[in-house]
């Protein structure tokens, strides 16, 4: 899913560490019991879960009176990142900045030498982006409506890209075919950007993009939008429709992040984790740059993060059995 964001958040993150969260260690905060926290980002710098990781790091320094150290292990759709973790002292002094790829690995991948929640514990909900539906204008439709109708009348004609097996974009498509049983091929890219490109050039239908890179060019006529997969319109295109209001009732995507720690973690440090970042999603120095950009905070209990992310590992998997997907 990390694919999917481009440099526009990963500028803010540059601004909070520079500004709001930039400010020197309180000189009466009270340390930590790790002296120094390592968050651990399974992706290469300069996308969403970087952002969030560098961004959220400093409000944590502050706060809490720590070193904290982002440290980029890339690979393997965030599994090699994840793995550190699950291995990793649960102390406090290392955190994982997830996105919706962890609890889908072990269904796509043979071999996840991790349980994506049992090897966890969580900490908090970051929040979502939404994913836009765009095509290229060549295709002669308009609405979600028509584009099932060519599928349908044209079975393996259409095409669309995602930035790797298990992204959001690549899960979207694969829904989005269960749901209206249409035959489109998916594209799989090393990467949003690449996938992107080609659906500029007309040489792939369609995507599943996030809002924060494809809204521009969909702007600049160079892709149409067809829907938003949020349950609800996005402030950032107000006039464009869901795809649950485009006639798919249920359809619900997004790009969403989490941060992880190692299993069995003592409750008091989960608990005090969780309340300072918490406080920073409510804090306008923090959230309203995010914002802005089409994050939408949700924050919330560690129990709730555990929900969401059982009910998308279940969600996901009953997708896969039905399109006959096997991990690979």
């Amino acid at each position: 899913m990390e694919s999917f964001i481009a440099g526009r958040v990963y500028f803010i993150a540059a601004s909070l560490v520079a500004g709001v969260l930039g400010a020197a260690l309180p000189a009466a905060a009270q340390k930590y019991p790790a002296q120094m926290v390592r968050v651990i980002v399974p992706t290469a710098a300069g996308g969403a879960v970087d952002a969030f990781g560098r961004g959220i790091g400093r409000r944590l320094e502050s706060s809490l009176g720590a070193t904290v150290v982002v440290d980029n292990r890339s690979g393997a759709n965030g599994a090699i990142g994840a793995e550190m973790v699950a291995k990793a002292s649960p102390d406090g002094s290392t955190l994982l900045v997830i996105w919706g790829g962890h609890v889908v690995n072990p269904l796509i991948t043979k071999g996840v030498p991790f349980d994506p929640i049992r090897d966890f514990t969580p900490i908090i909900r970051i929040g979502n982006i939404p994913l836009i539906l765009v095509i290229h204008p060549s295709i002669p439709v308009t609405s979600v409506k028509g584009l099932v109708a060519l599928a349908k009348a044209k079975p393996g004609m259409l095409t669309f890209a995602s930035g790797g097996v298990g992204s959001g974009g690549h899960l979207s498509g694969e829904l989005l075919k269960y749901m209206t049983k249409t035959d489109i091929l998916h594209i799989a890219y090393k990467g949003n950007s690449v996938a992107l490109i080609d659906v500029l050039g007309g040489h792939v239908s369609m995507m599943f993009d996030t809002i924060t890179t494809g809204l521009p060019h969909t702007k600049q006529g160079r892709l149409r939008l067809l829907a938003v997969t949020s349950a609800e319109r996005s402030p950032l295109a107000p006039a464009s429709p869901t795809m649950i209001e485009a006639g798919l009732p249920g359809f619900e995507t997004d790009a969403w992040y989490a941060i992880l720690a190692p299993a069995r973690m003592p409750r008091d440090l989960v608990d005090r984790l969780n309340a300072e970042i918490n406080k920073a999603f409510n804090d306008p120095g923090f959230r309203d740059q995010f914002v802005a950009q089409g994050v939408r905070f949700v924050g919330g209990s560690p129990e709730q993060l555990e929900a969401h992310m059982r009910a998308e590992s279940k969600r996901w998997a009953e997708v896969m059995a039905a399109t006959g997907m096997q991990p690979q």
